[in-house]
This record gives structure tokens, sequence and C-alpha cells, in this order.
């Protein structure tokens, strides 16, 4: 009995430190209690303004992407290049198969050969085919000849004979050939206008947005069977505004040929021209259909 009193016997001093260790644990159970709920419920609410910040954030880049997206206008996808075709979304075998059917000289006329000759996918092409725009003549009636012209044109009264000049044609003339609009049927009579007459075929691919192949086509029907009558300038004379306005001359040009005239005397014959350092011989042809010396 006296054995287990000594083992269980306490001073005053031992039993105060006691106390105040059970008085201790006591307190510090009671504030991880209140404190670790109130980290918890902020954490919680931390979490939920992170939340709320991230959807502000990727509104705001939705809005930026939108901002951003290439916009497409209409386009003729014969001429589609490499940077073109990398806005559109195609991948470089796609385009490359395009740039290598076209150099063939072959043209696409429907999504359906665009798709057939890229490979693209049925997604992409929805969404890049309605801004294809092709010429007005592949639309129409594919069972019209635009192909041949005949010489004569019937009526009920008299038949009319084609005249076969590029400097007479008319514009509803040159409609009738596979690929030529009101457009581009008005510009060719304009250019010729602007030139007093073409007087050499190869004038034709001047005309500005004419394709090689359909000025080919053009010069099948028409092409210069009588020259124009054009009035020369004496580049001897002249003032520097008449010159300027010839065609084929523009400012710089005008002003070289000025310049050598001031500095060496009238010209002898309009051969001179091409003394003029920098002149464009291959325009010598061209140029010299507007001017002269006598």
């Amino acid at each position: 009995m006296n054995f287990f009193k000594s083992h269980f016997w306490y001073n005053k001093r031992q039993r105060n430190g006691i106390l105040f260790l059970i008085v201790l644990v006591v307190v510090l159970q009671g504030v991880y209690f209140f404190i670790g709920s109130s980290s918890e419920e902020k954490v919680n609410s931390d979490v939920s303004e992170i939340d709320a910040y991230q959807q502000q954030i990727d509104s705001l880049k939705e809005i930026q992407l939108n901002n951003h997206k290439v916009k497409i206008f209409p386009f003729n996808p014969n001429y589609i290049t490499d940077f073109k075709g990398y806005q559109l979304g195609m991948n470089t075998a796609e385009i490359d198969k395009l740039l290598a059917f076209r150099k063939s000289g072959k043209f696409i006329n429907s999504a359906k050969d665009f798709q057939k000759i890229t490979g693209i996918n049925d997604s992409l092409l929805s969404v890049i085919s309605p801004f294809f725009k092709f010429p007005e003549w592949v639309n129409q009636d594919p069972t019209k000849k635009r192909n041949k012209l005949p010489d004569k044109k019937m009526t009920k009264s008299k038949a009319i004979i084609i005249d076969h000049d590029i400097n007479t044609v008319k514009n509803d003339q040159l409609k009738e050939i596979n690929g030529i609009g009101d457009k581009l049927a008005k510009r060719i009579i304009a250019y010729r206008e602007l030139l007093n007459g073409f007087t050499f075929n190869k004038q034709l691919y001047e005309v500005y947005y004419l394709d090689k192949e359909v000025a080919n086509r053009v010069l099948k029907y028409y092409w210069v069977i009588k020259k124009p009558l054009i009035e020369k300038t004496n580049i001897n004379k002249a003032a520097f505004k008449e010159v300027l306005h010839l065609p084929y001359l523009d400012y710089k040009l005008t002003k070289m040929i000025f310049n050598y005239r001031n500095e060496n005397g009238n010209f002898s014959s309009v051969e001179d021209l091409k003394k003029i350092d920098s002149f464009p011989n291959n325009k010598f042809e061209r140029i010299a259909l507007y001017l002269t010396v006598d």
C-alpha cells in the first residue's frame, strides 16, 4: 500500500504544475478549434474569389481573341498566296497542292473543285467557301456556248458581220468571250481610249486585272487589224505638261527627258531617248509612238 502511495503522492508545487499543464492543453485545443475553422472559411472564401477573377480573365481573353480574328473578304480562291492560305487555316501541303494546280494553267471553278484539289476538310471548307468569288461567267448557264464566236450574228432582218479589229470592238462583243464581264470589257475599252488605240496586240496584256489567259482568249477573236493614227508630240518643242500627259510617261521619266534636253540640246531623233541614263528601253517601242523630233 505504501508502495502505490509513494508513486501517486505529489507535493503542492507539483500539483500546481500539473494543473497548469492541463489548462494549457485545454486552451490550445480551443484556440486550434476556433482559429482552424476560421482559417478554413477564409481559404474557401479566397478560392471563390480566385474563381471569380479567373472567369473575368477568361472572358477578357475571349474578347481579345475575337478582336484579333482575321476578317475574311470575298476573294477568288484561284489566287490564294502562301500567306493568305495560312490566314485561312490551310496547312502547307494544302497550299502547295493549290499552287501546283494553278501553275499548270488550270482554274478552280467551284468550292467542290477547291476541296478536291487541296484536300481541305469539310469544316474548314464550310467556313471559307461562302467567301469564294468566281468570275461572272462561272455562274452563268453552262449550256451557252461562250468559247465560240461566229463570224456572223443572225437577226430576223439581216446578218451582222463581226469586225475582228480590237480597235473597233464594242463592249457587248467583248462580253461574249469566256471570262469577260461588263467591268472588264469597259476597262479594256477605257485603256484603248487612253492609248488612242492599240498599235500592238501585246498592249492588251497591260490592261489592269486582265488575266493573261483571258487576254489570249480575246486575241483569238479580236486583234490589231488597222493601226490607229496617233498625233505625235514634238519632243524638242513640247512643254513639260504636254509630255507628262502622254501614255507610258510618268513624272520621273518626263523630268529625265527634259534634263537631258537642257544639258545636250535638242534631240536629233527619237532614238536619242535611249542615251538617257536609266531610260526604260523595254518601253521605248511604246513611248516612241507618241513622240517626234520634227
